[in-house]
């Protein structure tokens, strides 16, 4: 056997060995490949161009089902992957969307979501108090309407007649949206310093009631006079 016979023979196990470690890692490398970078999707949700924080608003993953809500001031984190699609929606706003870039290489997405006014009247929904239709229709035949005839328009507008429609009405679709939008704004005002607090509801805490106090002690005005019964 010469020696080139040799040297081929001696280097097969070394080359059947390298083409085996290649094989095994093969695998292991696709499927890092294949894996989707986990980032850290924080920022702040605000209304508009004032940049409030908008409180309560939902941030979710639709096809992954996760989601998270923001806090009172409109920050919010959320781990999701590169090449998520996310939506930003809130009561009274319109839906935002922020899609992870697939290619993404860094470890945290940080945004500010301005989201704009989207005023939607929600239909008016009521409940009555029957199994099926077929019972509501018979109960509705059966039923028998007060002749407006015999009641004087004075029995009609009485106190207890409307103090009774006032506390049994429901509250329509319109009076939820008004009060949750007065609700919001109410909630950005105290945090700015602008809307009441217990603080400045109290007189003896505020500093101008005591401006005006001592200005009337001076002024001679609780001082008794004569002719005047207290």
């Amino acid at each position: 056997m010469s020696a080139v016979a040799r040297i081929r023979i001696s280097f097969l196990p070394v080359l059947l060995g390298f083409l085996l470690v290649v094989l095994l890692l093969a695998p292991t490398q696709a499927r890092a490949q294949g894996q989707r970078r986990v980032v850290q999707f924080t920022g702040i949700v605000a209304s508009g161009d004032s940049l409030l924080g908008v409180p309560g608003a939902a941030i979710f993953v639709p096809k992954a089902g996760r989601g998270t809500a923001s806090n009172p001031y409109g920050y919010f984190s959320l781990p999701v992957l590169a090449g998520d699609s996310i939506v930003i929606r809130s009561l009274g706003y319109r839906n935002q969307y922020v899609v992870i870039p697939e290619d993404y290489q860094r470890q945290s997405y940080s945004v500010i979501v301005q989201l704009k006014e989207d005023a939607t009247i929600l239909p008016e929904v009521r409940i009555f108090p029957y199994a099926t239709e077929k019972a509501f229709k018979e109960a509705f035949l059966a039923m028998k309407a007060p002749s407006e005839s015999d009641r004087t328009p004075a029995d009609k507008l009485n106190e207890q007649v409307m103090r009774r429609m006032f506390n049994t009405l429901p509250v329509t679709s319109m009076g939820n949206y008004r009060q949750t939008m007065q609700n919001q704004q109410y909630d950005q005002q105290r945090r700015m310093g602008m809307g009441p607090t217990p603080a400045t509801n109290n007189p003896l805490l505020n500093p101008f009631s005591w401006l005006q106090l001592i200005k009337q002690v001076k002024d001679g005005e609780f001082k008794k006079k004569e002719g005047v019964d207290y």
